[in-house]
């Protein structure tokens, strides 16, 4: 009965579209828990649209970013749909790498999406790309450790608070770590985090006259927490941990405290999914010695290379994969608590979301007050919160988040690594004619 409600709802989701010639469509996305689920659903789709069939490259994050950048840039065509960031948009627009998403089905309610997702993946008034899922970041904990060890986390705790807490948490012997952060070397992977840290510290990637600011006392205060915490109460092999791999460690009850993306909320609060369902607890992300700056804003997106021959057919699927129709078929397929998070409106004022998911109010305001616009504590020459939104920015974060990665595991002290990461990105930002 599920399965046939499944394929009415899919042949709901866009009836009335036009015919279209014979189609392979080649997608690339993320291994992500909900992307995982949309290839899983999309059988639906193409029960619905059997012109149309669908071949999915489904990569580690840190490889789809390179896969998806060097297809785009070099128009080689491999892809018709790719899975990038509300960083890669405005960027590649501007490019004339993305299709624009005009012509949508008139179901699909483009106002319905949430307005700081909504303009992330704009340009000039018009969508480049469809929001997959959205998200801000937050602090999960384990209540009944806190509970069994006496602590309470406050309404909006600290890193002093934080370091505090992880080190009566700890217990290697039981295989429990008090603090789980991403390690893994990227841009958008301990980079993502470690810019937020950087910012709540006081510091930031330039200054004015786009002056590298790096090797200063704030990055050092950073680092040297970072590197504090996950040497002391982070899990063994830091370095190869990043979303995906600190979900796991949560989710099987590894983690005392974790600090990361509100996506992972719906993935830990689902019982089929995480042994520690009935026992998280979240909170706000902590701050340090700067407070009001930057607030994380990420979406994955799902948008259409120009050099696709495929448009037509590849926006007839983005619609279907982004609409509210599939909010409903992922809430009847797994459960409410399993729908992609930080979209729509009409998710948030469901009142069986809210039931399923108690983070669901928390989550809302972070995003809709996210603000990866704001001022760092001195003045900066760019936007973004836990990335930098200029082109060079993804090959500068990931050498930098390579530096970082080496500071875990003792390859290089903090001052030289910060001192060989500002070099090299003055050399960067030199050669890319900074400033313009």
């Amino acid at each position: 009965m599920r399965r046939t409600h499944t394929l009415l709802l899919a042949g709901a989701l866009l009836a009335g579209s036009p015919a279209l010639a014979e189609s392979t469509l080649t997608i690339a996305t993320v291994n992500n828990g909900d992307m995982v689920v949309m290839q899983k659903l999309s059988s639906a789709f193409e029960t619905a649209h059997p012109d149309i069939k669908l071949r999915w490259v489904v990569l580690e994050e840190n490889v789809l970013r390179q896969r998806v950048t060097t297809d785009i840039a070099t128009k080689a065509g491999q892809f018709d749909v790719l899975t990038i960031g509300n960083y890669e948009v405005p960027i590649w627009a501007r490019q004339n790498w993305l299709e624009p998403m005009d012509g949508l089905p008139a179901d699909y309610d483009a106002g319905d999406l949430l307005k700081t997702v909504r303009e992330g993946v704009s340009r000039d008034g018009k969508l480049y790309a469809l929001p997959f899922y959205g998200e801000s970041a937050m602090t999960y904990y384990r209540k009944d450790l806190f509970d069994k060890a006496g602590l309470t986390m406050p309404e909006a705790p600290t890193y002093d608070e934080i370091k505090g807490f992880a080190a009566k948490l700890t217990d290697k012997a039981s295989q429990t770590y008090g603090l789980c952060l991403r390690g893994k070397p990227g841009w958008g992977e301990n980079m993502a985090y470690v810019t937020t840290l950087v910012d709540t510290f006081g510091g930031q990637w330039f200054g004015e006259g786009w002056k590298t600011t790096i090797d200063t006392p704030e990055w050092k205060q950073a680092l040297t927490y970072y590197t504090d915490v996950l040497k002391n109460y982070g899990p063994p092999g830091a370095t190869s941990n990043g979303f995906n791999e600190n979900l796991a460690l949560f989710a099987s009850g590894r983690c005392a405290m974790w600090i990361d993306s509100t996506v992972a909320a719906g993935l830990l609060y689902d019982p089929k999914q995480s042994q520690v369902a009935d026992k998280v607890a979240f909170a706000p992300m902590p701050t340090g010695t700067f407070k009001g700056g930057p607030t994380w804003l990420w979406s994955w997106n799902l948008g259409i290379p120009a050099s696709s021959k495929q448009k037509d057919a590849a926006k007839t699927f983005v619609a279907w994969a982004t609409s509210k129709a599939y909010v409903a078929m992922v809430a009847r397929e797994n459960g409410w608590v399993a729908v992609p998070p930080g979209t729509r409106e009409s998710t948030y004022t469901s009142a069986d979301y809210q039931k399923a998911a108690p983070f669901a109010g928390f989550v809302l305001k972070a995003i809709d007050s996210a603000n990866p616009s704001g001022q760092t504590r001195n003045p900066r020459p760019y936007t973004g919160a836990q990335f930098v939104a200029i082109p060079e920015f993804q090959g500068i974060g990931t050498q930098v988040g390579q530096t970082v990665a080496a500071t875990l595991t003792g390859q290089q002290t903090i001052d030289a690594a910060l001192k060989a990461a500002q070099s090299a990105t003055e050399r960067t930002m030199r050669q890319a004619g900074y400033p313009k």
